[in-house]
């Protein structure tokens, strides 16, 4: 509600403050998803204060504001050194910069029912870009021992419509690596996109640390377009990605131009017009303050947690890594262990790992982000991981009341409105409405996990609905 009178700032921040109460914490590497901290509060000093600085600056037009131009050739360029070059468009995040890779390659190709052939681990964002533009997604299964996408199903999957193929560097739920060069091998002349939003900014400084990195960017031949988060694992603020096209002339085919107004000239690089600098700022500012050497210490640190994160979890009854995770993402799934009921069980002791639901033979997991803060807080982050698989092992599987799945699924959703699906959520114990505090997420998640993928989705869109309210 707007006031009818103008509030002091002091009044507005206490506000602020009380409304983040019930956050997850940003900081101290105990979300173990969403943030990336480096653990060092003077570049996030120098991210902010830049932001800040660049916070009014509009990038709809860059003959206006300069600054714009000379701070996108820095960022842009600083990771075209890294993979391989390029000619890259700075966006708000990885979403964007699948969706431009997405629509570059369709425009390029011209095909009147154009496909594009991803394994079943990418990123939902190329779904989404997809639905958005009008491409058929063509999924590929990958291996369930290694969880990665074979090149001969890859070159099977494609046909004379295919606009793009896509690999991930490394894949989020696993954290395992594509073939990058075997399936650029088989792509034959099609745009071939590496998703390595993720990795990006980590695998080189992995490999520089002493990882075993495969070639994954615009070197391999094949490889005409990668994706890379700054607001990742370049520990950036939110909303700093690039997406660089090894030909300039794909790139422009990312670009929207209109003159059919009698307005203001229309050039677009991005999907947004009118966007704010500021995380242009914060990014330019947090590669500066960080530097080579930043990002190399940053890189040896997340090494080292992941592989006695990775041993950690491996000796604990119950639990398993689930395949050979190349960069710092781990999952991990239990066996007599409900890994639904362990979340819940860690975040009650102050700890977020993050649920995936089974897909394609792969089973139910959790997921860990580690990051530059992680290995400080390593031994912690086992010790919750241990305790709550006991306690999930002791309080069993969650309990499904009979019959409420196939329930769910038979719903016409479409005809209840969105009071009727908060009462029937709050029947079974999950109730989202205002003032009722946070649900635990195991029956929640227990009961997506058991729906097919089209239900599941059409539930989480009435989840949204129904939490966001009017």
């Amino acid at each position: 509600m707007m006031p009818g009178a103008g509030r002091a700032v002091e009044d507005l921040l206490a506000e602020v403050a009380q409304l983040k109460e019930h956050d997850l914490p940003v900081r101290g590497g105990q979300v173990t998803a969403y943030v990336y901290d480096t653990g060092r509060p003077e570049v996030n000093d120098a991210a902010t204060r830049a932001y800040l600085e660049m916070l009014e600056v509009n990038c709809l037009d860059p003959t206006a504001f300069p600054s714009v131009v000379m701070m996108e050739r820095q960022v842009v360029g600083a990771v075209a050194d890294l993979l391989g070059g390029g000619h890259g468009i700075f966006t708000s995040g990885g979403t964007e910069s699948i969706m431009l890779a997405v629509k570059a390659a369709r425009d390029l190709a011209g095909r009147a029912r154009p496909n594009l052939v991803l394994p079943v681990t990418a990123h939902p964002a190329f779904h989404k870009a997809a639905h958005y533009l009008g491409v058929e997604v063509v999924a590929v299964p990958v291996d369930l021992e290694t969880y990665e996408v074979r090149a001969r199903d890859v070159e099977r999957a494609m046909d004379e419509d295919t606009i793009l193929v896509v690999a991930s560097a490394p894949s989020y739920p696993q954290g395992v690596i594509d073939p990058i060069e075997e399936i650029g091998a088989v792509v034959a002349g099609v745009p071939f996109h590496v998703d390595a939003c993720v990795g990006g900014w980590l695998l080189p400084w992995l490999r520089e640390a002493g990882a075993a990195i495969p070639p994954f960017d615009l070197s391999v031949p094949g490889v005409t377009s990668i994706s890379c988060d700054l607001h990742k694992f370049g520990y950036a603020p939110k909303g700093a990605s690039v997406v660089l096209f090894a030909d300039p002339a794909m790139r422009r085919k990312a670009y929207f131009a209109s003159a059919a107004w009698p307005g203001y000239t229309v050039i677009n690089a991005t999907v947004q017009s009118s966007r704010s600098a500021g995380p242009l700022g914060g990014a330019w500012a947090t590669l500066q303050a960080l530097g080579r050497e930043g990002y190399l210490e940053l890189g040896r640190a997340t090494l080292a947690a992941t592989a006695l994160l990775r041993e950690g979890i491996a000796a604990i009854p119950g639990l398993r890594v689930l395949g050979e995770p190349a960069a710092s993402l781990v999952a991990f799934a239990g066996d007599g262990i409900d890994v639904f009921v362990l979340a819940d069980e860690a975040r009650a002791r102050g700890w977020f790992l993050q649920p995936q639901l089974s897909y394609a033979g792969i089973p139910a997991n959790l997921h860990i982000t580690v990051t530059g803060v992680t290995l400080s807080g390593v031994e912690a982050m086992l010790k919750v991981i241990a305790e709550s698989a006991r306690a999930a092992r002791e309080r069993g599987p969650a309990v499904l009341p009979g019959g409420l799945v196939e329930l769910v699924a038979g719903l016409d959703l479409e005809a209840l409105d969105d009071a009727t699906f908060a009462d029937l959520a709050a029947s079974v114990g999950v109730d989202l409405r205002p003032g009722s505090g946070q649900p635990e997420m195991a029956v929640v998640n227990a009961v997506l996990d058991a729906l097919p993928v089209a239900v599941r989705e059409a539930v989480l869109v009435r989840f949204l609905s129904v939490i966001y309210g009017t």
